[in-house]
């Protein structure tokens, strides 16, 4: 089958509301199918053996995609620690559906207070997840987000980033003020155009689509034409 083109912002986001809205596809599936994926990705570049794993999880739906990861790796016997950039009171939908499964489960999951208080979880880790920021971001990462993505990438540890690296540009390719820099990433769905741009792999690293089971009806439009 024809493979789909990278898509832009605006494409990405119809895609996922006309699975909600005129298919009646529930976003929660559409999020473990994600976070399945993306699990299968980090144990192949990763390797088969259980690393100890830090999640980071933002407030939107890239954090829910998180926190579906973490429940995968656990259950192949892998160490995982979930850490939000929000309190949980303040996490609406499937985000706080996925974190109320991981609370009922006994994960290890807490909120930053403070961007200090990631250095300790950065040593116990061999990888980190980034949850943090998705595909709507425009304007620059400020504040205590800021402070995490440069408290990752002074760490040195690899990263595996969902659906794109937090804090780049889905269209451009470019940093919003400051970016992840990912060891790979798994993007959902399709490449995003901004992957293509000069530079823009020195912050994605390698990166692997997985399909999350939105059906052909809604990709169609989207293939490549040779």
């Amino acid at each position: 089958m024809t493979p789909l083109r990278p898509l832009a912002r605006d494409e990405v986001r119809s895609i996922d509301a006309r699975a909600a809205d005129e298919l009646g596809l529930p976003t929660l599936v559409l999020m473990e199918n994600a976070g399945r994926g993306a699990a299968e990705c980090l144990r192949v570049a990763a390797g088969p053996e259980p690393k100890r794993v830090l999640i980071l999880c933002g407030s939107g739906n890239n954090g829910g995609d998180g926190a579906v990861v973490a429940r995968h790796l656990d259950a192949w016997g892998w160490p995982v620690r979930v850490r939000w950039t929000v309190l949980a009171d303040q996490l609406r939908g499937d985000p706080a559906t996925q974190h109320a499964i991981l609370d009922r489960a006994g994960f290890d999951q807490r909120s930053l207070t403070d961007a200090n208080d990631l250095d300790p979880q950065l040593s116990w880790a061999d990888w980190v997840v980034d949850g943090l920021l998705g595909t709507g971001l425009t304007r620059a990462v400020e504040g205590s987000l800021r402070d995490v993505i440069e408290a990752v990438n002074a760490s040195g540890k690899p990263v595996l980033a969902l659906d794109l690296p937090s804090g780049l540009d889905c269209d451009t390719g470019r940093p919003l003020g400051v970016a992840i820099r990912a060891r790979c990433t798994t993007s959902f769905v399709a490449r995003k155009r901004g992957f293509d741009a000069p530079g823009a792999s020195d912050w994605t690293g390698a990166v692997q689509v997985v399909e999350i089971g939105v059906p052909g009806l809604l990709l169609d439009p989207f293939r490549s034409r040779i």
